[in-house]
Parts: structure tokens; C-alpha cells; sequence
């Protein structure tokens, strides 16, 4: 988790939200590093997960990740939570719960519902307190940022 935060402090200083993932095979060797590439690719599917799982299906040959865990510094949306499921990913450890999007037990707990074909097992709050500042640190500077840029020039 160390190295996934200061990945997403990288990630964080290119203008993306500081987020990184990591998908570890059962020997604990990297299958595929993913950081936030929204802005940058102009990609709305740039998740740090699912970047993740497409550079390890393209190392395995496979999109079947049942021995695997998944390593984020945030934890995932709906959209990345359903696509951890759909890749049958075997467990999925988080740093920082997302009270407003958070779909493996924060808003929504897409992997305990009566619909998810597969069950992966989710653990929260690994090196969270670290986590949770870096993300309202960078949210805090963009806010400011923005309120910058909207002020008319000094006369």
C-alpha cells in the first residue's frame, strides 16, 4: 500500500485523482498497475482499477482472475466493483472508504448482492487515515485551484 500511495501522489500532481491499483496473482507478484487516466486520456473508463485489470488480462492471455487480489488506494465505484466481480478478481483490499461512491460496502455492497454471480471477498481501511488525507488534500488544492481561476483579474 506504500507504493500505491505514492504512485497516487504522482498520479495526484498530474491533475488525475490521486488513486492507484494493483492486481497481485496468489504469489503476491504484480499482474497489472493501474492509476486514475481520466483526464489524461479523456477517458471516462480510466479508473486506476480497471486500467489495472486490463494490463493484467493482457499479461495473462486471460480476464479471469479468481486466485487474485486487488490493491486500491480508494474503494471502488460501482462501475469498478462491477467489473472486479465480472472479472471473478478473488478479493480486493482498499485503503480509504468512499462515503459517496464506495460499491464494496461504503454506499452500496455490489459484492454481497443477491445479483453478483461471484463473491469476492473486500477489506477497508488498510493505511486509510493516509489514504483519506492525500485524497482530501488534492480535492482541497483543486477546489482552491478552481476558485483562482474564477476570480475576475485585480483592476
Amino acid at each position: 500500500m506504500d507504493r500505491l500511495l505514492r504512485r497516487a501522489e504522482r498520479v495526484g500532481q498530474d491533475g488525475e485523482i490521486p488513486v492507484a491499483a494493483v492486481l497481485l496473482d496468489s504469489r503476491g507478484r504484480a499482474l497489472g498497475w493501474g492509476s486514475n487516466r481520466r483526464e489524461q486520456g479523456s477517458d471516462p473508463l480510466g479508473h486506476a482499477e480497471l486500467v489495472a485489470l486490463r494490463q493484467a488480462a493482457a499479461a495473462r492471455g486471460d480476464w479471469r482472475f479468481n486466485d487474485c487480489t486487488l490493491l486500491v488506494t480508494l474503494e471502488p465505484c460501482p462501475m469498478c466493483a462491477g467489473a472486479l466481480i465480472q472479472a471473478r478478481v478473488g478479493a480486493v483490499v482498499f485503503a480509504a472508504p468512499d462515503p459517496k461512491r464506495g460499491a464494496l460496502g461504503g454506499v452500496l455492497d455490489l459484492a454481497s448482492d443477491p445479483s453478483a454471480h461471484h463473491r469476492l471477498r473486500a477489506t477497508g481501511g488498510v493505511r486509510e487515515e493516509e489514504a483519506r488525507l492525500q485524497l482530501e488534500g488534492w480535492f482541497r488544492r483543486r477546489r482552491e485551484e478552481l476558485r483562482r481561476r474564477q476570480q475576475p483579474p485585480a483592476p
